[in-house]
């Protein structure tokens, strides 16, 4: 009983990690870059997003934004204090800045981002210690299978775009 018991939040973590998974393939069949995103209360899904810049034409359209908007705008606060951010890559300084002023009580999230993470890939804005929120953060969960999602993604861009006939009238 003792390992079922300490094995159960890694098993909420992978089953809400999942959830934000469907949300990055929906983004993926959109052709967005697939990051998906939920928030939850109690154990209960109560935003989700996916990445959407280029659809929506918006800089600011990444998943963790838009899961925390929906949530917001379910609980009608624009903070979050209680809840639980799930996204499939490592925040962007971006995303980090929302969720620290969301006052989220914890991040989860997959894959690390070695060109854009603000968890510690390129600075750790969620240790600063002269911030007034701090988050709780776990790494890795689902990470082979949420990169693995990403690394599919852009194999399949690239290509297609070396597949893309070059135009008669394009200049060298």
């Amino acid at each position: 009983m003792d390992e079922l018991a300490t094995r159960l939040p890694m098993l909420d973590d992978e089953f809400f990690m999942r959830e934000a998974l469907y949300q990055a393939e929906a983004a993926g069949c959109l052709g967005e870059v697939p990051v998906g995103a939920v928030v939850v209360l109690n154990k209960v899904v109560v935003g989700r997003g996916f990445n959407s810049p280029i659809g929506d034409s918006d800089p600011s359209a990444h998943a963790e934004i838009a899961a925390l908007r929906d949530a917001a705008r379910r609980l009608e606060n624009y903070r979050l204090p209680e809840c639980e951010l799930f996204v499939t890559l490592e925040p962007c300084a971006m995303c980090a800045g929302a969720i620290l002023h969301a006052r989220i009580a914890r991040v989860v999230y997959g894959a690390r981002d070695p060109k854009t993470g603000a968890h510690g890939s390129i600075l750790d804005l969620f240790a600063e210690a002269r911030l007034n929120h701090h988050t709780e953060i776990v790494s890795g969960v689902l990470a082979e299978r949420c990169g693995r999602l990403l690394s599919e993604f852009f194999a399949e861009r690239r290509k297609k775009s070396a597949e893309k006939p070059a135009r008669e009238d394009a200049p060298c």
